[in-house]
């Protein structure tokens, strides 16, 4: 595991707890409006980055505090420990958070069918046809719809999410976002934070 920092107190984070959020190293996305540029690069370290030992010895201090933990990045599911990290988390009794982007169906599906996760939350970063633009990188938009269908249809409680950078996306891909978004889902639009 890479951890790239740690935000001690979140109430936003996670709807209805209050929690910690574990940022990971390494993303496979390229999106131009990332407010997490220096967690890209799954080499270098950020200047906040944490060890995993020191991630569990600041959780162990905080049971009873805190009621959850996010588990973002980056791209969490990028990381081969992910499911033990996971494991040692809910031995303290914190129920946990995934944001993802989606890519990577199989993780998904093992941390679902496993029990390892109680929450998920996945960025939808344009309509399909849009996806490399949003994504800075080449995807499978294939892969991004059967995330999100075995997310819909894992019965966690979840969100879809879109950041909106209005030099990027219109309203009407937006709108055409909403029309693959499993209509039992909640769906959440943000404005994009320029920094």
């Amino acid at each position: 595991m890479k951890i790239g920092g740690i935000q001690p107190f979140s109430l936003c984070d996670y709807p209805g707890k209050i929690s910690a959020v574990v940022f990971v190293q390494g993303c496979n996305f390229r999106c131009p409006f990332c407010h997490n540029k220096a967690l890209i690069p799954e080499k270098k370290k950020s200047p906040s980055a944490f060890n995993v030992e020191e991630v569990f010895r600041f959780l162990k201090e905080r049971q009873g505090q805190l009621d959850g933990i996010v588990i973002s990045g980056g791209e969490p599911c990028l990381q081969t420990g992910l499911a033990s990290f996971i494991r040692t988390i809910r031995k303290m009794d914190y129920k946990v958070k995934l944001d993802t982007n989606g890519s990577f169906t199989d993780p998904l599906n093992h941390f679902i069918k496993n029990d390892l996760v109680d929450f998920i939350a996945m960025d939808v970063k344009a309509p399909l046809d849009k996806y490399n633009k949003l994504a800075g990188v080449t995807t499978n938009p294939a892969e991004i719809q059967k995330s999100m269908e075995i997310i819909s249809a894992s019965q966690l409680p979840h969100q879809f999410r879109t950041t909106w950078d209005k030099n990027l996306l219109t309203a009407e891909d937006i709108e055409e976002i909403r029309t693959i978004i499993p209509t039992s889902s909640e769906y959440v639009v943000q404005e994009c934070n320029y920094h």
